[in-house]
């Protein structure tokens, strides 16, 4: 019992130790230029990958097409929840380099794969290094903001990740337009993997010491198997936030993987795919700062279920449409709605979870939410098999939709202030 409780006691505070996005601005500016390296990762695929198996690898099933999606889904969802429990246990900066570490063979792989095995491969692997990397940002940025900016927090976090998702997606299709698929657009990995590995073994610290300035000194240690089941089901307000983190990521799925090719069956060019590609998490990153500051004002519910509906009417958009400009302008929308859900959904994690086992929790949610990419290709494939491009695009709308209704239904408000207002106003109220 005893090495067991040493085990799960956090380190103490340093004497500097501050709680607190002025306290912190330091560190947590480092941790976003960090993830948007972590994005820049990611976004190198996003354009030139669908494209790669289809003109390189002579692929023509959509299901095996996307089987890099599902690859890296189903890594990046295990490693999500490995990293929480990890992170919560030895420390958020050795599992932060450790995803660096694997993330630097990536580029290289998919620059020298000779057959598309290795392409799934190299998706395996950037998904346990995504896992790692972002989820540690994550839970490290918390950890240092506190409860009173978690929203805005998130919003530059994730802005920071999917911005440079967005950027990389474009450059790496005006890249492929004049220097072809491989190997130039993958050079930017690289550059990305060495520079992210070089400044988080440099520069970033530990941040688990601040948890102990923000946990109740009562707070007991909580089975690993006892988070999962309240992420996944008992809590209302988690389980809903894990459901709509796996929708969205689900219709993002589609979006990385079957939207390029959708586009290039009209006649884009390479270069009009990577705007496109480009555009939406562009406005997703962009937006998030906002949404996620408006979300500690507002609440989270409302801006959760209505940014899925609004993805529902813009991917609904895309489907009925043939021409860049009604995409470009459906995919400003798509990303408006995403960056209502995205950080919204990270904050409701965080107001839920006490500190003593919030990592594992955002593990769990984080593993729920990736394996949307995963699902997101089985089904996009599917459906595309079946009934055509269009016809996926609009069941996984539906899809996006019916999420937004179930948030509205289970998901209870949890921002601190507005939910403890509640609270009282339940408590004041005759015949409650």
């Amino acid at each position: 019992m005893h090495d067991r409780d040493a085990r799960m006691t956090t380190a103490p505070p340093g004497p500097e130790a501050r709680l607190g996005l002025r306290a912190n601005a330091g560190q947590f500016a480092l941790l976003v230029g960090v993830n948007g390296l972590v994005g820049g990762m990611l976004g190198q695929e996003r354009t030139v990958l669908p494209l790669l198996a289809r003109d390189v690898f002579g692929l023509t099933g959509f299901s095996l097409i996307l089987s890099f999606i599902v690859a890296f889904g189903v890594s990046k969802a295990i490693a999500n929840l490995v990293a929480g429990a990890l992170a919560d246990r030895h420390g958020r900066r050795p599992v932060l380099v450790a995803g660096w570490l694997l993330a630097v063979p990536v580029p290289l792989l998919l620059i020298w794969a000779p057959t598309w095995g290795w392409v799934i491969g190299a998706n395996i692997l950037l998904g346990v290094s995504q896992g790692l990397t972002w989820s540690t940002t994550v839970i490290m940025k918390i950890d240092l903001v506190g409860p009173a900016r978690r929203g805005l927090a998130m919003g530059l976090n994730e802005a920071a990740g999917y911005g440079a998702v967005a950027l990389t997606a474009i450059a790496t299709g005006f890249i492929a337009s004049g220097a072809g698929l491989r190997p130039a657009p993958f050079l930017l990995g690289l550059a990305f993997a060495g520079l992210g590995l070089g400044a988080s073994v440099l520069f970033v610290r530990e941040t688990r010491g601040h948890v102990e300035l923000e946990r109740d000194v009562t707070s007991a240690a909580v089975p690993w198997l006892t988070v999962a089941r309240r992420t996944t089901i008992a809590d209302p307000s988690l389980s809903a936030a894990s459901q709509a983190g796996l929708v969205n990521n689900l219709n993002d799925g589609m979006a990385w993987g079957l939207l390029p090719i959708f586009y290039a069956a009209h006649g884009l060019s390479i270069v009009e795919i990577g705007v496109l590609a480009g555009a939406y998490p562009a406005v997703w990153g962009l937006a998030q700062i906002g949404t996620g500051a408006l979300s500690d004002r507002i609440g989270r519910k409302g801006l959760i279920a209505t940014g899925l509906l609004v993805q529902a009417v813009a991917l609904a958009w895309i489907a009925m449409s043939a021409s860049f400009v009604p995409w470009l302008l459906a995919a400003v929308v798509l990303g408006l709605g995403t960056a209502m859900v995205y950080p919204t959904l990270l904050a409701v994690i965080a107001d839920v979870a006490d500190p003593s086992w919030r990592g594992a929790a955002v593990g769990v949610y984080r593993l729920w939410r990736d394996l949307g990419f995963a699902a997101g290709a089985i089904v996009a494939g599917a459906l595309a098999q079946a009934g055509g491009m269009p016809f996926a695009i609009g069941v996984i709308g539906a899809l996006t939709a019916a999420s937004g209704l179930i948030v509205l239904l289970r998901l209870r408000e949890t921002l601190p202030t507005r939910s403890a207002g509640l609270a009282s106003g339940a408590l004041a109220s005759p015949g409650r």
